[in-house]
């Protein structure tokens, strides 16, 4: 049997957290080796496992995968999230390509200077709740199923549940106008695997805050 995959990435969110989900959302379980400082990251590149020099890093299946989006579309392949012809194929790519878009500008926002993250924040709750939570919550009324895609679940739903959350970090009642993204949130949130990963002391990890900010600086210079 194969062993666990192994994530390579700081002790933080940042763009492992969606391979995070994702995987445990699949009912994967996996270890994480955390690159701490610069040296971690040096050894990595110096050792030739990095193919594009560049972290996230997964080491799966006998491969060392990088780049985010391979990596979930690997995964979301592998463990059948990726909905059953063509066709649905697309329509998860769509809708993750929307919560990619919309998790990135959070992601962003704690690297932003101090005098344009409140400008930047109110852009955040203004395009979720005009470009992109409309769209999903026309999606579930329209399709009239439980799930985004098909009759099941998929990649595109664990995305947008992770979107969910984290923009109700930045406004608790961002879903007040949603009323079946609202429901989706709890049937989502409930399936097994995630309720799992949803409980304190999972692999999911905390909100960015600017002593991690201050690490990811150091470790990349950034």
């Amino acid at each position: 049997m194969a062993g666990k995959p192994k994530l390579h990435y700081t002790k933080g969110r940042g763009k492992m957290e969606s391979i995070r989900w994702l995987l445990a959302a699949a009912g994967v379980e996996f270890e994480e080796e955390f690159i701490e400082t610069k040296e971690d990251l040096e050894k990595l590149r110096n050792d030739g496992v990095l193919l594009f020099q560049q972290v996230p890093m997964v080491e799966i299946d006998g491969m060392r995968m990088v780049q985010t989006r391979a990596i979930l579309s690997y995964i979301a392949a592998k463990y059948n999230l990726y909905g059953k012809d063509l066709k649905e194929r697309a329509w998860i790519d769509m809708y993750v390509e929307g919560t990619t878009d919309l998790m990135g500008m959070i992601m962003y926002l704690h690297f932003q200077p101090a005098d344009t993250k409140e400008k930047n924040l109110a852009l955040i709750i203004e395009r979720a709740t005009t470009r992109y939570f409309p769209v999903y919550e026309k999606a579930l009324k329209d399709h009239g199923q439980d799930y985004l895609v098909g009759n099941k679940l998929s990649w595109a739903d664990v995305h947008l549940l992770e979107a969910i959350l984290m923009v109700e970090e930045c406004k608790p009642d961002v879903l007040s106008a949603f009323p079946l993204l609202q429901a989706f949130k709890g049937r989502i949130s409930n399936i097994p695997t995630i309720k799992k990963f949803l409980q304190p002391g999972s692999q999911r990890k905390p909100p960015t805050d600017e002593k991690f900010v201050a690490v990811v600086r150091k470790i990349f210079n950034i």
